[in-house]
């Protein structure tokens, strides 16, 4: 199994090109089904859940072409099995997204319950409940969710009982096909929900309201093939925004949407980093000092990311000064903390908050990744550590991160990945 190494204490500088978003690429993947023409997708990152991805649809007969640059081109007009097994959707939870687009254009899918990071209980029952009021008939026995519709699904009125980003994606691409209109009210506002949403209206979908709390969605009989370019990956882009001001370093992050980032910026400039930014990207910059804690709480967008949380406390535990780190979106996500005081960090758990004591320093220490961000917060963690950090069990970061140890090597980073 790979392992990442990692000499610390080197400030990061330069420039790093930001790649295409996974949550964006998933759900765009999955709606690829919802048509029998073909489509084209560029700027998809190479990743271990996109080819999980890929492998799922080829499985039902999709047709992909993939060419050295990551363009994707995808022929769903020859499907032969409605089925997403458990062996491929047990490693990644956005599986769950073929169920909506299946369903919708054929009337039936049987696909598993879904697997991914152990953060929590995310439970599909939103999924279940917003396509069963859409008309659809499903059971769930043996670890499958088992749906059918007899006749075309019908357009209604939804109130999710939970802000989720998956249910609000797999209920808009049933709702595009549906008859009649649809209404998802209590709707995520990500920016990956509005990528999923301009991709659909280019192949013909009649949405608005994406980026609200109301999306509403008008049934059309099919869909046409077309070309689409997915957004920047921002999670990627604060992770590195985050480690440069970890190591007091310089960077600047190309191909990024700024406005995408508004609430991990804030909490940047108030640790003291300097933050520029034009159309497509952002630069910080500490000038060498050390950043000074800062208080965080996860919410929904617009609000400060979950997928951030884990790397911003490892900020504030080389920070000057205490801090307390609150999330209320998952339930299990300080998997981390444990592995980030084997390197010395000072962190005091109570219920869903993390008070962070600011060390002057860490120290390297053999860590184990458990999850995709708690993995990224550990590299970051060993780009600050006097010694070799060495991060176990790195497959959960390559869900996520496109050559991470390149991209660190290339702002001056000292880190090797080694093949056991």
């Amino acid at each position: 199994m790979d392992k990442l190494i990692i000499t610390g204490g080197k400030p990061l500088k330069g420039e790093v090109v930001i790649s295409g978003a996974k949550n964006s690429a998933l759900p765009i993947l999955a709606a690829t089904l919802l048509t029998d023409k073909p489509i084209k997708i560029s700027n998809v990152p190479h990743l271990r859940d996109i080819t999980t991805t890929m492998e799922l649809l080829g499985g039902m007969g999709v047709r992909l072409m993939v060419d050295e640059q990551m363009n994707v081109e995808i022929d769903s007009s020859d499907i032969k099995y409605l089925y997403a097994p458990y062996e491929l959707v047990k490693t990644m939870r956005a599986s769950i997204l073929v169920l909506g687009p299946l369903l919708a254009r054929f009337g039936e899918a049987l696909v598993s319950l879904p697997g991914g990071c152990a953060i929590g209980s995310r439970p599909v029952d939103v999924h279940i409940r917003g396509l069963e009021k859409m008309g659809a008939t499903i059971s769930v026995e043996n670890g499958y969710i088992n749906a059918t519709a007899k006749d075309r699904l019908k357009g209604v009125e939804l109130v999710l009982e939970t802000v989720t980003v998956t249910g609000t994606e797999n209920l808009m691409m049933a709702a595009v096909l549906a008859q009649g209109k649809t209404v998802i009210k209590n709707a995520a506002r990500e920016p990956e929900v509005v990528d999923l949403a301009l991709f659909l209206k280019r192949l013909g979908a009649k949405i608005s309201g994406e980026g609200t709390a109301v999306i509403e969605v008008e049934g059309v009989e099919s869909l046409q093939g077309g070309e689409y370019r997915i957004i920047a990956d921002r999670i990627e882009a604060g992770t590195y925004l985050i480690a440069a001001a970890m190591t007091r370093g310089s960077i600047k992050v190309k191909d990024v949407q700024p406005k995408h980032l508004d609430a991990l910026l804030q909490k940047l400039k108030d640790t003291g980093a300097e933050i520029q930014q034009g159309e497509n990207w952002i630069s910080l910059d500490m000038h060498g000092e050390r950043p000074k804690a800062v208080d965080i709480k996860t919410a929904p967008y617009p609000a400060f990311p979950t997928d951030l949380q884990a790397q911003f406390m490892a900020l504030n535990t080389i920070a000057a000064g205490a801090s307390t780190v609150e999330e209320n979106i998952f339930e299990n996500r300080f998997m981390h903390v444990q592995e980030l005081r084997r390197m010395g960090a000072k962190i005091k758990l109570s219920d869903k908050t993390a008070i962070c004591e600011g060390a002057e320093s860490l120290t390297a220490a053999p860590v184990m990744a458990t999850d995709l961000r708690a993995s990224a917060s550990l590299v970051l963690a060993g780009l600050v550590a006097q010694g070799d950090t060495i991060v176990e069990r790195i497959y959960h970061i390559d869900r996520g991160y496109e050559c991470i140890e390149e991209k660190l090597r290339q702002l001056g980073a000292t880190i090797k990945r080694v093949h056991n």
